[in-house]
């Protein structure tokens, strides 16, 4: 079957970034309060970039909900409640990805088991049927399992991930690299796939993500989560090694190292902590920052990587403590993809669909 869609990389048009509100049933119940600050700048941020807020969240908490962002953020807030159920609210992995037939924007879903069936993601892997209803397209169903976070794709359709995540046989069982290339191919345009052996961090659930390692930038660039800041941390031979590999592989872009941050949970245990978890949004930046030495050198690092971009660091402490960060609780949705008077009722303040 030859493909006939292609991911658009991040730095296409937005139009929507898709989040999950943190409730009590989630694992955010023991800092529930300061996870929902992160999501309070967070929405402030996306909506500064020029893009409406999809958020989902339970029923029993919409019509509350809609009182307090309407009480807490700007008056130009633009943010549409959506009744959901999840489990989580890593709505990197399990929310739609948006691909086009270079006329129309699609959305698609793979199928999501919990990062390898570590979790029950009974819930989140449903949530991509009653967001479909949104769009002006009808939802592409990809019959693998595959997480957003695990690729990172450039306009030229080369597309990376990592061996530790692809190749856990919880995933996709015993799914062979050219299994995994016609697949990327079909579903995803990929004409280059890059698979990498090296690079992870500690505390990671997700098998090491791609999205906390390295990221492309539009100006053949490669931002990488290093530790060239730390040569005696544990993670250092590994990144080291990472930033070889892509060195080979991408001989053409230039490499932009951020250094690593110390984060440790109330227990003393790693957490896995990266700058390179940022969103590319409409001409910005969305920076997850840590309240660390490090945070200024990232926010340097990045904006020399992005240089026509504007860079907003957001504290995200509190995602971390649930080992991830900013990237991993957001999707990105481009122009075009979403029904215009979906669009016109974000528009609109707080409402609700």
């Amino acid at each position: 079957m030859q493909n006939q869609y292609t991911l658009l990389p991040e730095w296409a048009e937005q139009e929507a970034v898709l989040l999950a509100w943190p409730h009590e049933s989630t694992d955010w119940a023991a800092n529930l309060d300061d996870a929902r600050a992160t999501y309070f700048a967070l929405i402030s941020a996306i909506n500064k970039s020029k893009a409406v807020v999809i958020l989902l969240c339970k029923s029993d908490e919409i019509d509350a909900l809609q009182v307090h962002l309407s009480e807490c953020l700007a008056k130009d807030a633009q943010v549409l409640l959506v009744n959901a159920d999840y489990n989580d609210t890593w709505v990197r992995d399990y929310g739609f990805l948006t691909v086009s037939d270079n006329s129309l924007n699609y959305p698609l879903s793979f199928e999501f088991n919990g990062w390898g069936k570590k979790f029950d993601a009974t819930l989140d892997n449903q949530v991509n049927e009653s967001l479909a209803k949104l769009c002006q397209q009808k939802l592409i169903k990809a019959p693998k399992v595959l997480e957003g976070g695990a690729i990172e794709i450039d306009e030229n359709q080369h597309l990376l991930t990592t061996a530790s995540c692809l190749y856990n046989p919880n995933r996709n069982g015993n799914m062979q690299v050219d299994e995994y290339q016609q697949l990327f191919e079909l579903y995803l345009g990929a004409k280059t796939t890059t698979v990498f052996n090296h690079g992870h961090l500690e505390g990671d659930d997700t098998d090491g993500h791609i999205d906390t390692l390295a990221r492309f930038t539009p100006l053949m660039g490669i931002v990488l989560q290093s530790a060239d800041n730390r040569p005696h941390d544990p993670h250092f031979a590994e990144l080291f090694k990472l930033q070889y590999e892509i060195s080979q592989t991408l001989p053409k872009h230039k490499i932009y190292n951020l250094p690593l941050p110390f984060i440790v949970d109330e227990d003393g245990e790693r957490l896995p902590a990266s700058y390179a978890n940022f969103l590319i949004l409409n001409k910005h930046i969305l920076l997850p920052t840590y309240a660390v030495a490090e945070d200024d050198e990232a926010i340097a690092v990045v904006q020399k990587a992005f240089p026509n971009y504007v860079v907003i660091p957001i504290n995200c402490v509190s995602l971390v403590q649930q080992n991830g960060s900013l990237h991993c609780v957001s999707m990105q949705v481009p122009t075009n993809t979403l029904k215009p008077e979906i669009i016109e009722k974000a528009e609109q303040g707080v409402s609700v669909l």
